[in-house]
């Protein structure tokens, strides 16, 4: 890949004054070879795996960071669903998994390892039982895992078993840590569609069809994007904001696949995947809200949010996919609300509700993401809210996610805060009449008539 000097110095400037970066190199691990029936030696050997496979990983994209003049804000892990390993032993409680995965985590200086995961769409297995059982363990006890557990596909439809069971999980995993804000909750998210090569968390894993190692880069530029929309003309119509939005995800795509191509070649691994997606932070311009609002809706969650939306996302992709052919991931626009300052205002303000949200999932990468709800919210409401985020999945034939945090003792009004990248959200109302009997009922929404492919 021919990069030229004038690429070089437009990413300059946009690091410089727009806030660009990329936001993860992601090593991506199969723990295959680890299992063992004896979770102590199989937990011994996902650490001594991990801790060689990524010895090098930090320096390596501290070093292309340093060379390159583009910061990488995260250098992360993803690895093989846990619950894989879990299905050869018989341990019930297999959180040392995840403190071995912890401990790791720490030793290479990654900030986070995803991967203590289970596949459960069409069913559930003994491992991916006892899995699941152990996150709210797992999470309390450890700092940078990440739990997933995947409940629908457009192929198998929706496992409606195993969404009550992750409602419950994640009041659990609430409980858990409602001495840090509840921030378990942070770390696990549950998915319709889990894709193979994720580079972002919560949600990374390392897929049944990737290599043993395999590097995937995940870039950013919500600011970089924001202040392009920001320069046009007021009377620049629709079609050209398309068009300047396509033009900058190509350069900031270009620079994803060089970092993804030096930190593969470096780290002698496989190159993956260049995920498009646009991932916001709690700083002030680099939002996607604020290119929702540059685009001229008075406040994220107003009306014209979902189609303002809909336009960024296409034209993120389609500008993507002309800067690398490696795309993969999500690739889109994600909205978490506590990690987007101008999504955490319209919040506060009453424009954006969980219900404007979750329209905004039907054209976005992900779903309704790092949303504090009251403490009280029952099992069966957070169940209907996951059912419904994944019916939107299987239907549209798209990856969609449910990351709420249920924060124990505060009601609307009040805020959880966790720093960092993860930041801070007001909890949202939520809607009460869920009831009780739609949860219970069980079994297998099935596949919708287009999963029916072949």
């Amino acid at each position: 890949m021919r990069i030229d000097p004038e690429e070089i110095v437009e990413t300059l400037l946009m690091v410089q004054q727009q806030r660009f970066d990329i936001r993860t190199v992601t090593l991506g691990l199969s723990l295959r070879g680890c299992a063992h029936e004896d979770i102590d030696v199989a937990a011994a050997r996902v650490y001594e795996r991990v801790t060689q496979a990524a010895r090098n990983l930090v320096p390596v994209a501290e070093a292309i960071a340093a060379e390159y003049g583009i910061p990488i804000v995260n250098k992360r892990i993803s690895v093989t669903p846990i619950a894989e390993l879990a299905a050869v032993c018989n341990a019930e409680d297999v959180s040392p998994f995840a403190i071995a995965l912890d401990r790791a985590a720490h030793e290479v200086g990654v900030d986070f390892i995803g991967g203590f995961s289970a596949l459960v769409q069409k069913g559930m297995g003994d491992g991916d039982r006892r899995l699941i059982a152990s996150i709210p363990a797992a999470l309390a006890a450890t700092e940078r895992v990440c739990a997933s557990v995947n409940v629908a596909t457009t192929r198998a439809g929706i496992n409606m078993d195993a969404v009550l069971l992750m409602a419950q999980t994640m009041k659990a995993t609430a409980e858990a840590t409602k001495d840090r804000d509840c921030i378990g909750c942070a770390k696990l998210v549950i998915f319709a569609n889990m894709v193979e090569d994720n580079p972002f968390m919560a949600g990374a894993v390392h897929g049944t069809g990737e290599p043993d190692e395999v590097i995937n880069v995940g870039i950013s530029g919500p600011g970089v994007v924001r202040a392009v929309v920001d320069a046009l003309p007021k009377d620049a119509d629709l079609t050209a904001v398309a068009e300047a939005i396509k033009g900058t995800a190509f350069k900031i795509t270009r620079a994803g696949e060089l970092v993804a191509r030096e930190a593969a070649k470096r780290l002698g691994v496989t190159m993956g995947i260049v995920d498009l997606s646009l991932a916001p932070t709690p700083a002030e311009g680099d939002s996607v809200a604020a290119i929702i609002e540059a685009m001229g809706v008075g406040q994220c969650g107003g009306p014209g949010t979902t189609a303002a939306l809909a336009l960024l996302n296409d034209a993120v992709k389609k500008g993507g996919a002309m800067g690398t052919s490696s795309t993969g991931g999500l690739s889109g626009a994600f909205i978490p609300v506590s990690e987007d300052a101008n999504m955490i205002a319209a919040a506060r303000s009453g424009a954006l509700t969980i219900e404007k949200l979750e329209a905004m999932t039907a054209v976005c990468s992900v779903g309704l993401d790092m949303i504090a709800i009251p403490g009280d919210t029952t099992a069966e409401t957070i169940a209907g809210i996951i059912a419904d985020e994944c019916a939107i999945g299987v239907v549209n034939s798209k990856t969609t996610a449910v990351r709420l945090i249920p924060a124990c003792g505060k009601g609307v009004g009040d805020h959880v805060s966790f720093g960092g990248l993860l930041g801070e959200a007001p909890v949202m109302p939520v809607n009460q009449f869920a009831g009780t009997v739609f949860a219970h009922r069980g079994g297998r929404l099935p596949a919708p008539l287009q999963s029916l492919k072949n």
